[in-house]
């Protein structure tokens, strides 16, 4: 929980992305300008990664999602207070997204190159989608990192429904994505926007 110099005049959470940490760079960046600014932020491991526990082979979106809800959760019962704000990058933005209905506090969302529905993924797993799909589970290298990815995940991310979920925000939604973006394309800001 990064702390601004006085009390918080409200309260964040960021989401990182699929094979990122709360250590970003980026995440930092944007740490330390809220809290310049007044707003604390949590910044949080999704479980198997970084510092978290558990296995990341058995992460799935819904988890992801679950993660976001907690460290809201967490955030409130500390503080006392919900964060206002949920920030998203990339495969969290698309989390974040999906968890503000479940966070009664959160009253603005940002995504910070983020798909425009989680599904995007699949196009990193590559010749190695087939194997899980029949075989249940296979190593996949994204990022110069080995991750175990299993079935679980791909049907988890089947069943969701972004284009609804974003329908129905009802929260302020700030969209920042590189133009230039050749893991997730400027394409998806714009179905975000849309």
């Amino acid at each position: 929980l990064a702390l601004p110099a006085g009390r918080p005049q409200a309260y964040a959470v960021f989401a990182h992305c699929f094979t990122c940490s709360k250590d970003l760079r980026a995440a930092w960046h944007i740490s330390d300008a809220l809290t310049r600014n007044g707003i604390a932020l949590l910044r949080f491991d999704f479980t198997g990664q970084g510092e978290s526990e558990g296995d990341f082979s058995d992460a799935t979106f819904t988890s992801h999602v679950e993660d976001v809800v907690a460290a809201a959760r967490h955030l409130a019962s500390t503080t006392g207070q919900g964060p206002g704000l949920l920030i998203g990058h990339s495969f969290g933005g698309a989390a974040v997204l999906q968890a503000a209905a479940q966070i009664d506090s959160c009253k603005a969302v940002a995504t910070v190159g983020a798909p425009s529905d989680p599904n995007h993924i699949t196009h990193l797993l590559g010749a190695a989608q087939e194997q899980i799909e029949s075989d249940g589970a296979a190593d996949v290298t994204i990022a110069g990192r080995t991750f175990r990815i299993r079935r679980e995940l791909l049907d988890d991310l089947a069943d969701v429904e972004m284009e609804r979920t974003i329908g129905q925000l009802r929260r302020a939604l700030l969209v920042l994505h590189a133009p230039f973006d050749d893991i997730v394309g400027i394409d998806n800001a714009s179905r975000i926007y849309e």
